[in-house]
């Protein structure tokens, strides 16, 4: 396995553990990962993702509680779509979308 495959694994693990009803930030899971400055990659990773449908990628937004994907098999539309199923409520605005971090952002117990 290289080294990118195994951050790639080390994201879908992470992300796997996000709540149903809940969102993670790139960077909260970078840091989780123990790679804080590869918020960017932890985007590559779920990009990269084709029919795993074990790795809930829709939990996954931006710091400002954005949804910024732009990935044309995973459009905007179907991010907001799945997380409204999941009982987030995601807004509209600005011409984006968002979902308030103060209450729907995971906070992982710590071991």
């Amino acid at each position: 396995m290289s080294q990118g495959e195994n951050f790639y694994s080390k994201v879908y693990e992470i992300v796997r553990k996000i709540p149903r009803g809940k969102v993670a930030t790139y960077q909260q899971v970078a840091m989780m990962v123990s790679t804080p400055r590869a918020a960017q990659a932890v985007g590559w990773a779920l990009r990269a993702l084709h029919e795993m449908r074990d790795v809930p990628w829709q939990r996954v937004i931006n710091s400002r509680g954005m949804i910024s994907i732009e990935n044309l098999r995973a459009p905007k539309s179907l991010q907001v779509k799945l997380l409204r199923e999941e009982g987030i409520k995601v807004e509209q605005r600005e011409g984006n979308y968002f979902v308030d971090l103060g209450k729907y952002q995971w906070e992982p117990k710590r071991k």
